[in-house]
This record gives C-alpha cells, sequence and structure tokens, in this order.
C-alpha cells in the first residue's frame, strides 16, 4: 500500500483499469490509493488455477470449454457459458467452478470493453515480465541505503527496458479514443 500512495504523493493523479493477478490483498490497496480504478483479475492466472488439479487426459478438452466463458462476446454470455461449464464439469472439478464463481466479479470487468482494450487488459504477462527485469536487477543487491537510490535504479531499469519497447500498441489510436469514451474527463490527453 505505501508504494500506492508513494505514486499518488508524487503526481499519479488516476489509475483507469488495473490487471491483477489475484495476490490477496492487492485489490483492495489499488482501491484506498485508487478508488475510482477498474480492477481486472488475470484470466491466464485464473486458467492456471482452474487447470491445476484437472487430470491430464481431461485437460485439452476442459481448457477448450472453459475458453468459451473468456471468449464470450460480453458478461451475460460468459456467466451462460460459465453455466454450462459447470454442468459439464461441476461434479468432476468443482474447485475450478467455484474459482470463477468467486472471483466472477473482478474477472468478468473486461466484458464492458470492447475487444482493443480486453486484449490489453486480460492478461498480466506483459507486467510479470517487466516485474523479472526488475528481480534480475535488484536481486543481487542486499539492501538500498535510502529511498532515493531505490528509485534511481528502478528509474534506471525503466529506462533501459524501454529503450526495447520499439513496438507501438496496436490499434493506439483506436483504443485511446475508446478509453476517453469509457473515461471521459478522466483521461487527460493533449491535442
Amino acid at each position: 500500500m505505501s508504494i500506492l500512495s508513494d505514486l499518488r504523493n508524487r503526481g499519479l493523479k488516476d489509475v483507469l483499469i488495473a490487471s491483477v493477478d489475484g495476490l490477496t490483498g492487492f485489490e483492495e490497496a489499488i482501491r484506498a490509493a485508487f478508488p475510482k480504478t477498474e480492477i481486472q483479475r488475470c484470466i491466464v492466472h485464473q486458467i492456471r488455477n482452474s487447470t491445476r488439479f484437472v487430470n491430464y487426459k481431461d485437460r485439452k478438452e476442459f481448457c477448450n470449454d472453459m475458453k468459451e466463458i473468456y471468449t464470450a462476446p460480453n458478461e451475460e454470455a460468459g456467466l451462460a457459458a460459465l453455466d454450462d461449464f459447470e454442468k459439464k464439469w461441476g461434479s468432476k472439478y468443482s474447485y475450478a467452478i467455484k474459482s470463477w464463481r468467486i472471483n466472477w466479479q473482478s474477472l468478468s470487468t473486461f466484458f464492458k470493453y470492447p475487444p482493443d482494450i480486453r486484449w490489453l487488459i486480460y492478461t498480466t504477462n506483459p507486467i510479470e515480465n517487466f516485474n523479472r527485469r526488475i528481480r534480475k536487477i535488484t536481486k543481487t543487491k542486499s539492501s538500498f541505503p535510502t529511498d532515493d537510490s531505490l528509485f534511481k535504479i528502478l528509474y534506471l531499469i525503466v529506462m533501459d527496458a524501454s529503450e526495447k519497447w520499439t513496438m507501438p500498441i496496436r490499434d493506439w489510436g483506436v483504443i485511446l479514443n475508446q478509453l476517453m469514451v469509457y473515461f471521459k474527463e478522466r483521461v487527460d490527453v493533449c491535442l
């Protein structure tokens, strides 16, 4: 929570959508620092969690059926697909269905948005790749003498990583326009 509060104190005004991996307390911390933020739980993590105890011989069919849930065109269709999924697999793998039901509120956030935005927020894997870069550099440091020394090394990591981010986000203009429609005054764009 202190990092989120510090970001807010340093000038980060708003977060529109946060894609999270389901760590305990993370959603609450985001909501405390940025109350208007929409939370989307990582679909890839949910799939991994759901298939963790599925028998290998059932896994392919199980995953194909589960795909109907998160590729549905809207939330109602997603819930209907979840009901069908439960009818077929509920007696054998009730834990998977229970996990989808318990987390539905944060799993279904992306249904509010068009496919271009869904594509950006359905998984935390790009963030995890970036975090892996941070850990690779900071794991050799036993401590940081000041907060500023930590922020300096993080800044250098970001600058190094951003040099490799040469690919623009596919259809960014369309996505930005969609965000401006959904979030109106919260999207601050210099035109």
